[in-house]
């Protein structure tokens, strides 16, 4: 059986952009979010208005629609909410096994634009399961899809979405390549974060209903990056 990231290069020419953009006028900022960014400090991550405006700044003064980054990045700015302490896990035998190392290495790609953003599909699928998952520093609103390419079954996850998203979804409804499905929310529905879009490739879903770790801990980083893939393929953006 083709490996999901040989099948998803076969096709890459037919996703749909996940957000509105024109590469012929659209620029993309890429940010760095690691200690090695001397601009970051831990009182502007933990301030969202004072973090939404670095990054607003940063993309008004380089002249880009979007920020853009993230995947597999190692981020102590998560030390600025606890609920990168720890993972709760559900597993099979419904027993949630918890772990105690902090969770500082990033799973997904972030997408840092204006409140309201739309996003799309980047091809057909159907809600695999939705949540408010309301912790600071959390997803807030995320909904998750899933896809099947030469048969082969594969999610797509969208965090720190508007809770207007939200409104009269159901698992299994469909939802078609290209189409506007939800935005990206402000922050008191968002996790408490500047606005963007957290998206993240995962390969199988285990127990998870509406959440999905987009974050693990760095002694973890194997399996976790194992499962969740670089979703760049799938962004149609670069």
């Amino acid at each position: 059986m083709q490996s999901l990231l040989n099948i998803l290069t076969k096709h890459k020419q037919e996703f749909a952009p996940i957000v509105p953009f024109d590469p012929a006028v659209d620029r993309l900022f890429p940010f760095d979010f690691t200690d090695k960014n001397k601009e970051l400090s831990l009182d502007l991550v933990s301030d969202t208005e004072k973090f939404s405006e670095y990054i607003s700044q940063k993309l008004r003064q380089n002249q880009c629609r979007y920020g853009i980054g993230g995947y597999s990045e190692h981020r102590t700015l998560y030390s600025t909410s606890k609920h990168f302490d720890r993972m709760i896990v559900p597993s099979s035998e419904g027993i949630w096994e918890d772990e105690s190392e902090p969770r500082r290495l990033h799973l997904g790609i972030d997408i840092w634009g204006e409140v309201g953003t739309k996003v799309m599909s980047p091809l057909d699928g159907i809600i695999h399961s939705f949540a408010f998952n309301n912790h600071f520093g959390d997803y807030g609103a995320t909904i998750i899809l899933t896809h099947n390419l030469e048969g082969l079954g594969f999610h797509t996850l969208y965090g720190h979405l508007s809770l207007n998203s939200l409104k009269n979804l159901h698992e299994g409804r469909r939802v078609y390549k290209g189409e506007v499905f939800t935005e990206f929310g402000m922050r008191f529905e968002n996790g408490h974060w500047p606005p963007h879009l957290h998206f993240q490739l995962i390969r199988k879903m285990g127990e998870w209903q509406g959440d999905y770790p987009g974050v693990c801990a760095f002694s973890e980083r194997e399996k976790w990056l194992d499962n969740s893939p670089d979703p760049t393929i799938l962004l149609g953006l670069i």
